[in-house]
């Protein structure tokens, strides 16, 4: 702890972004710089506390407490303070493959259990966490590592996102022989059309999946198992297989008028735009334009706020967000109590630029949509709405109730459902034979090997929807799996 009166001394530093109606005129992720002293500063707010919660990465009360990867947060903050950011990176690397995704998209779930954020504002440890990371590859500490020999062992690594990239690069480490199996055309799964240009440059995934191909990693794209590829035949050519492909089956809203043009699942409108927008700048014409739309998302999470911000660069006339639960409160609540996540209102980028152009948050709380009404030409031009209370039922659990007179409309000619993912989608996993847990995600035993001998699973597949950071963390865990199976019980690889 280089400065014991640090955390007494600084103020948080604010995110540094660009004026909301600034960055909304381009797909930029830029944001103004972090002095070198501010930074240190920053670093110098970590209290050295007994025990660092920030790091634990445990589930508490259903949400994560902690960093789920257990980053070395302490150390590398001390670090930063003492201007040692060579070392600095060294530590952030040992637990974190890709510090500079986490540092951008993840909730920072490290900050909710910071010990700082009693009573005071909690320290920045993932603005700090991609600074350390993005200097490193300016000053070119991140460089290919390919093993040092090959074990003669070949993995076949399903689906390039977060869980994928992180299970490849690590079964690389130890020496086997990868192969990735991408369906789309681009590798990075998630992070490369699941979230937006603004929100996660492209081209940072682009320079890492070309290092992780540099060390001896080979990726095959727009090749779909169970598809292109029999599921079986990867189970008879490698001596491993490893489940990475998300859970990429949308929730839907099967209401009346679902089926009305104008209404499209978030990530239709989402992938399309990325695909665009990096084939030709969207001069190609193939997404689905915003512009001049009365936009209504339904839902609250990241991939509707990732919607919001998408429609405003494209000129939507007016955004609404829709969600079904209830307002968080600004502070605490009582039964929300540190190290827990804190379950508060949160305002990020997409509603602070809505609030920006039109003055007032895009959100409506407690809202259910009860059908979809067309115009003449059979698409959608508007949304019948009710209030709802949340109750608890005979059962002990809440749900929603409808609140009588609480009836409206909402014009809309373009409705996006953000509703979140229900579990993988079964065709390649049927054709494997794989057991399904109660969820409907793969079921995996303590050591990420599913009901298939050989085959394992990872991420979102198996875990369900959960974070980019979660994904990374399942990712190295099923690579030490794999290793020790291979390797007939022992592994060199961390968790």
């Amino acid at each position: 702890m280089g400065k014991p009166s640090g955390f007494l001394e600084y103020p948080r530093e604010p995110t540094h972004q660009r004026p909301p109606l600034e960055r909304i005129k381009d797909w930029k992720e830029d944001h103004p710089p972090y002095g070198e002293d501010v930074l240190r500063q920053q670093g110098a707010r970590c209290m050295d506390c007994g025990i660092p919660f920030c790091h634990t990465g445990k589930v508490i009360a259903g949400m994560a407490s902690g960093c789920p990867v257990n980053n070395l947060i302490p150390e590398w903050n001390d670090l930063v303070y003492r201007g040692q950011w060579q070392e600095a990176y060294i530590r952030l690397a040992k637990t974190n493959n890709f510090p500079e995704f986490t540092g951008r998209v993840c909730p920072a779930p490290c900050e909710g259990s910071c010990t700082l954020g009693i009573n005071e504002p909690a320290v920045t440890i993932k603005t700090i966490e991609c600074e350390i990371v993005d200097r490193a590859f300016r000053e070119g500490w991140v460089r290919p590592q390919s093993p040092p020999v090959r074990t003669g062992k070949r993995v076949a690594v399903v689906g390039s996102g977060p869980a994928g990239l992180a299970c490849a690069q690590q079964l690389n480490k130890a020496g086997h022989t990868v192969t990735v199996f991408e369906r789309d055309d681009r590798a990075g799964g998630l992070l490369m059309y699941g979230i937006p240009n603004m929100k996660l440059d492209k081209g940072l995934v682009e320079r890492r999946i070309q290092q992780i191909a540099d060390e001896g990693v080979r990726f095959l794209t727009e090749t779909e198992i169970g598809k292109h590829v029999p599921a079986g035949r990867l189970v008879k050519e490698y001596e491993a297989v490893v489940l990475c492909g998300g859970a990429t089956q949308a929730r839907d809203l099967p209401v009346e008028g679902r089926n009305l043009q104008g209404i499209h699942l978030a990530m239709e409108f989402l992938k399309a735009n990325t695909k665009s927008l990096l084939d030709s700048r969207h001069q190609d014409g193939k997404y689905l334009s915003a512009k001049d739309r009365k936009v209504v998302v339904i839902g609250g999470g990241d991939t509707g706020t990732d919607c919001v911000g998408t429609a405003i660069r494209h000129g939507a006339q007016r955004v609404v967000q829709l969600e079904i639960m209830a307002r968080p409160p600004d502070q605490r609540a009582a039964d929300n109590p540190w190290p827990q996540w804190p379950k508060i209102l949160k305002v990020d980028y997409g509603q602070e630029e809505a609030r920006a152009l039109w003055g007032e948050d895009p959100r409506q709380f407690q809202v259910l949509t009860k059908r979809f009404v067309a115009d003449e030409r059979g698409r959608v031009k508007e949304l019948h709405l009710v209030q709802v209370d949340w109750v608890k039922g005979p059962d002990g659990r809440f749900g929603p109730r409808e609140v009588p007179g609480t009836e409206r409309v909402l014009p809309a000619d373009l409705v996006l459902l953000a509703l979140g993912f229900v579990g993988p989608e079964r065709p390649m996993l049927q054709q494997l034979g794989v057991k399904l847990d109660d969820r409907g995600n793969v079921w995996t035993d303590a050591s990420k090997m599913t009901s298939v001998p050989g085959v394992f699973a990872a991420g979102d597949m198996s875990r369900g929807q959960s974070l980019v950071v979660w994904a990374i963390r399942e990712g190295r865990q099923a690579a030490q799996a794999v290793d020790r199976y291979l390797s007939g019980g022992e592994t060199v690889l961390l968790p």
